[in-house]
């Protein structure tokens, strides 16, 4: 099997999540591969440094703000991108959240927060995606950034919900595959799920502060740019390969 980035060149890539983390590395990785990326993120501050650090690279980033647990945000996204820089070739659904709460007496906010972005979120942009794509004949590829929780339930304090929606990720993923064979088309769809991840993620749900014992030091764990890695190949695949499930743990993770 010949991997090559090259029928990407020039091509719209939209990034969801991509202020920090895994996000933003595969940003960092699809501009310097000469893509034309639309970062997605709430802190468009973050894209905006990032950004700056990509200006001499093959490709072009353009930040744009934009919550993913917002239906509107999406849409809005999705239109700019026509107006302004055409079809859309690949989706990165990389947003996801995680919450400082549980399910014995857990903050129903924040078990929406989490669906809403995790799930519905990511269903949203996917059907944009997929209809843009339709549109312009184009045969593109989604990503879903899932999780080694969207197998099997980690046993870690304060999950609640989040184990939930990356299952729903990996049905998601599935259900996706037939419809699109169910109508001919040659869109592709692929499921990453790493393990445990070093990136500002879990600090941002809040659980390390309230977990010290769970701090990424005292456990195996990859980092944003091996996600990353994986992302890049399963987008290298020739046009007939479908990576459709993609597991990666760092060596020694018990999970």
């Amino acid at each position: 099997m010949s991997l090559s980035m090259d029928r990407w060149k020039g091509k719209v890539a939209i990034v969801t999540g991509a202020s920090a983390g895994i996000g933003a590395a595969i940003v960092e990785q699809l501009v310097e591969a000469g893509l034309i990326v639309v970062a997605l993120a709430r802190r468009k501050e973050k894209i905006d440094e990032l950004a700056k650090t990509l200006e001499n690279k093959n490709g072009k980033i353009f930040p744009i703000k934009a919550d993913v647990s917002k239906e509107q945000d999406i849409l809005d996204a999705f239109r700019w991108v026509k107006d302004n820089v055409g079809p859309v070739h690949i989706l990165i659904n990389s947003a996801g959240v995680n919450r400082n709460t549980n399910l014995r007496d857990g903050d129903t906010s924040m078990w929406k927060e989490i669906m809403d972005t995790n799930v519905l979120g990511l269903c949203i942009a996917t059907r944009e995606a997929i209809k843009d794509m339709r549109a312009n004949n184009v045969d593109g590829h989604i990503v879903h950034l899932n999780s080694i929780a969207g197998h099997k339930v980690p046993h870690f304090p304060q999950v609640n919900v989040y184990p939930a929606s990356k299952h729903a990720v990996t049905a998601l993923t599935e259900t996706l595959r037939q419809e699109l064979n169910s109508i001919g088309s040659k869109i592709k769809i692929t499921s990453i799920s790493p393990g445990v991840v070093k990136t500002e993620f879990r600090k941002a749900a809040g659980l390390l502060e309230n977990n010290p014992e769970n701090a990424y030091e005292n456990y195996p764990h990859l980092v944003a740019t091996d996600v990353a890695d994986a992302i890049m190949y399963v987008l290298s695949t020739p046009p007939h390969v479908q990576v459709h499930e993609l597991m990666i743990k760092p060596i020694g993770e018990s999970m």
